[in-house]
């Protein structure tokens, strides 16, 4: 490991370091607007959902690199509204263009070509080719440090929230695959969360626990630690009958064949059976597998 605290860099350098690897980060493309009435739009990746009860979201305008304050921040002290738009593949290359530094007033939905759509709650618009939208009011603004790159977090309760129909799947719910969403790596580096970047992990369980997973599992050199995480999830180990049963099926036929003629390659050769099952997410298989192992 390379080890290398904080203090010891300067703070551009120990920067790249933490938006190297704290990511992929969603973006706030967020919309405010100033006293006089001139509107900003500015993507932050410090960004996050805080709560539901109630809706909160919270991003970080930094200091820029000579230590004032981010026009996004400038407005939100003169008006405590913001809209946090949500950025997908489709606009990624816009969005991108809005981030550049131009001067305070200059209106970044007319550079950048996107629509102004008059929100329902607050002052600031909303972007019409978003494919979420989320009004807020800004309750709390919480400097984290001075000087370049410091911190500002703001704490917005979300007030309505706007969907695009198309983002829906069957089951009601927002379809990742559909929304198509982006996230800022380092650099100038982003991820897009569509085709095989996108997986699911089933919900967590009360397990048997990766320490009750014999020691020969856990230091196989086949099986990854996803491996040995899902079979730590199972609530019970299959029983003798099930285990016997499973013996019998074509599936195991051939490799116990191997073990009645003295196979001594079998504990690695069930192994491989098990984390090819288990790269499907069947758990019970790979377990009634892994369990044919002589003692």
């Amino acid at each position: 490991m390379k080890t290398i605290p904080a203090s010891s860099l300067p703070q551009l350098e120990f920067y790249r370091y933490l938006i190297g690897t704290v990511g992929p980060r969603p973006i706030a493309f967020a919309s405010t607007i100033s006293a006089e009435g001139h509107v900003n739009l500015s993507p932050f990746s410090f960004f996050n959902v805080i709560g539901s009860n109630p809706p909160m979201l919270l991003f970080s305008p930094n200091l820029n690199r000579n230590g004032h304050k981010k026009h996004t921040l400038l407005n939100i002290e003169e008006v405590p509204e913001v809209v946090i738009n949500i950025v997908n593949h489709q606009m990624v290359e816009q969005m991108s263009l809005a981030s550049a530094e131009f001067e305070r007033h200059v209106n970044e939905f007319q550079k950048a070509g996107f629509t102004e759509v008059p929100s329902d709650q607050v002052r600031p618009p909303r972007v019409g080719e978003a494919p979420a939208a989320f009004e807020c009011v800004v309750r709390q603004i919480i400097p984290t440090g001075t000087g370049p790159g410091a911190g500002t977090v703001v704490l917005a309760e979300v007030l309505v929230g706007h969907f695009d129909e198309g983002i829906f799947g069957e089951n009601g719910l927002v379809d990742p695959r559909k929304i198509d969403l982006v996230g800022r790596m380092g650099a100038d580096w982003y991820v897009r969360a569509n085709g095989d970047a996108l997986f699911e992990v089933g919900r967590p369980q009360m397990g048997i626990g990766y320490d009750a997973l014999p020691a020969a599992l856990r230091q196989s050199k086949i099986l990854t630690g996803n491996d040995l995480g899902k079979l730590g999830s199972v609530r019970a180990l299959p029983t003798a009958e099930a285990i016997r049963a499973y013996a019998q099926t074509n599936t195991l036929g051939a490799l116990l064949d191997e073990a009645r003629n003295g196979c001594q390659y079998l504990p690695d050769l069930l192994h491989q059976q098990a984390h090819n099952l288990l790269a499907n997410n069947k758990v019970e298989e790979a377990w009634l597998t892994l369990l044919q192992i002589p003692g």
